[in-house]
């Protein structure tokens, strides 16, 4: 019998991958949780690609509190260590206004893992478990994931181009993130 995992109270069935796949999980940020997410970092080098954490988190709480955007933010989990951060939005206004983007998608607003645990395959797996979820559509239906990332992040295009998802360059202006869509 396969197990199955919680991501922000909806039961997701795990399939045998998913179990041996070193062990990684989405925990939805509680109290409990936040502090250990937020000494998450990246590296130098990458700073300039995601906002910290803390940016992130407070993010959310305005978009959900001032313009009722639903968001969902995740601990990245290694067993029961923090590795990462993810944070999923439905109907992200300024994506929309930046990209043009149709309502009715998801948005992987901030992806990261932690400088110490890259290379492990870990924001692989966590990138597959945040497509899990959103296929649940915890805020409605969808047909595309969106997501975007800077121009001179090859980690961040290749680890997506390898997923599936596909970039959007004719809706890109040089001065913002490559917009990239995956079909669900």
């Amino acid at each position: 019998m396969l197990q199955s995992f919680m991501v922000n109270g909806i039961l997701v069935p795990a399939t045998r991958k998913e179990i041996i796949m070193n062990n990684i999980c989405l925990e939805k940020l509680t109290w409990d949780t936040v502090d250990d997410v937020l000494k998450l970092k990246v590296s130098k080098e990458q700073k300039e690609f995601v906002a910290p954490n803390r940016d992130s988190i407070i993010d959310a709480y305005f978009a959900l509190t001032e313009e009722s955007i639903p968001v969902f933010t995740f601990g990245i989990y290694l067993g029961k260590k923090p590795v990462g951060f993810l944070m999923i939005g439905y109907d992200v206004p300024w994506a929309e206004q930046y990209y043009g983007l149709p309502r009715g998608y998801y948005y992987i607003w901030r992806f990261m893992i932690d400088k110490r645990y890259q290379g492990n395959g870990y924001g692989k797996e966590a990138l597959k478990l945040a497509i899990d979820f959103i296929k649940t559509s915890p805020s409605g239906k969808a047909e595309y994931c969106w997501l975007s990332y800077e121009p001179e992040n090859e980690v961040a295009r290749n680890l997506y181009l390898s997923f599936g998802f596909e970039e959007k360059k004719e809706l890109w202006k040089e001065d913002q993130e490559i917009p990239a869509v995956y079909k669900l």
